[in-house]
Parts: C-alpha cells; structure tokens; sequence
C-alpha cells in the first residue's frame, strides 16, 4: 500500500517538483502583493476596490501554478486552450487602466509558472518603475466633475465667467428653472489644485449652493 501511494506521488512530481512548486508560488504572491501595491498607490479613479487589488494577487497566483502544470505537457495545454475558450466574464471593467493590471498580472504568473525567474524580474521592475513616472508625471487629462448650482437666473453669466476662469474644457449638463430659482450642471474638469472652484462661486451674488461632484464615465475618464 505504501509502495503504491510512494509510486504515485513520484508520478504525480514527475515533471516538476514539490520545491518547485513551492519557489514559484511564493514567487507569484511577493509578485501579486507588487502589483497590488503598484495599483493602489497609482489608483486615480474615484473608488478604490481593495477586492480588485486581492483579485490581482489571487490572478497571479492561480496563472502560476497552471502554467507550470502544463508547460511540459502537450495534452493539458490544448486542455487549457479549451476550458479557457469557453469562460464568460460577466463583471464589467469600467477602467482600461485595470484590464492593463490583470493582464499584467497573468503575464507574470505564466512567466513565474514557466520558470523565467529572471525575465519575470526584469518585467516587473521595469512596469512598475514606468506606473509610478506616469503617476508622479500625471500624464492625464484632468479629473471630471459635475458642478450642480443653485442661484438666481441673473447670476448665470457670473457663474459663467467664473467657472472660466478655472478651466476652459467645461459643458452644461442640464439647466432648470422654477420658481424658487435657478438650477444649473455643469460638466468641469480640474484638476487636484482648482477644487476650491466651489468657495469661489459661493461668493457670487445670487448663489444659495453649489455641489461638485466626482464623476467617472464607463471609459475610465
């Protein structure tokens, strides 16, 4: 019985072994715990998902153990082409940005399952060197907000004139009018240094309130 378990166990580790497993699962989790850290500290949109962050870690070290599996194996690798061609994701990714992280993330964890140490290194450092210049760069369109005011139908050019004063890429949304006042959404983008736009329109003449709004379209924006 135990030469039968012994036999099976050496046939199971036959094209790789148990240490091997091992290094590159540890390997895949210091990997996915970078990546994860590289997308928080990166992160511009308006909700920051800690399950997405725990999703790439998780990617990571799922994508490693399969590709090592399969890297020797003819027969599990037209398995895998197959069983892969038929998952649907349902779960819409609002920002480009975060296909680019999961990719990136299944990248290493094929290239840690296949045994590319040092490929994998040079990967990772040189993809998180270059997130961390584009986020310190900004290189960006600025953020998008909704200004919704409440004022006076005369302080419409004011506001107007203002808001132009702070950025010059700005749309109005919808503009209703009662009997109470005036009620005006406006599209703005700004960025993180002109955000006291609302204080400034508080001290127009007519203006009971105004809101701003951080908005994020499905394109990430």
């Amino acid at each position: 019985m135990l030469d039968t378990i012994g036999n099976w166990i050496s046939q199971q580790f036959a094209s790789i072994s148990a240490s091997e497993i091992i290094v590159a699962l540890v390997c895949g989790f210091v990997t996915g715990l970078l990546i994860a850290f590289i997308y928080k500290r990166t992160y511009r949109g308006v909700l920051y998902s800690p399950s997405f962050a725990l999703t790439l870690i998780m990617m990571t070290l799922i994508t490693t153990p399969v590709t090592a599996a399969i890297r020797s194996s003819v027969a599990l690798s037209m398995g895998m082409v197959g069983a892969l061609s038929i998952v649907r994701f349902r779960t819409a990714v609002k920002d480009p940005l975060d296909t680019a992280y999961m990719f990136w993330a299944i990248t290493m964890g094929i290239l840690l399952g296949a045994g590319l140490y040092l490929i994998a290194l040079v990967v990772v450092i040189v993809i998180s060197l270059v997130m961390i210049l584009l986020f310190f760069f900004k290189l960006r369109n600025p953020d998008s907000y909704l200004l919704v005011v409440h004022c006076s139908e005369f302080a419409e050019t004011a506001i107007e004139t203002a808001i132009r004063r702070f950025t010059k890429d700005w749309h109005v949304r919808s503009k209703t009018m009662s009997r109470g006042g005036l009620e005006m959404t406006i599209e703005v983008r700004l960025d993180e240094k002109r955000l006291n736009i609302v204080s400034f329109i508080m001290d127009i003449e007519g203006v009971s309130d105004a809101t701003l709004v951080a908005c994020q379209t499905e394109a990430g924006a």
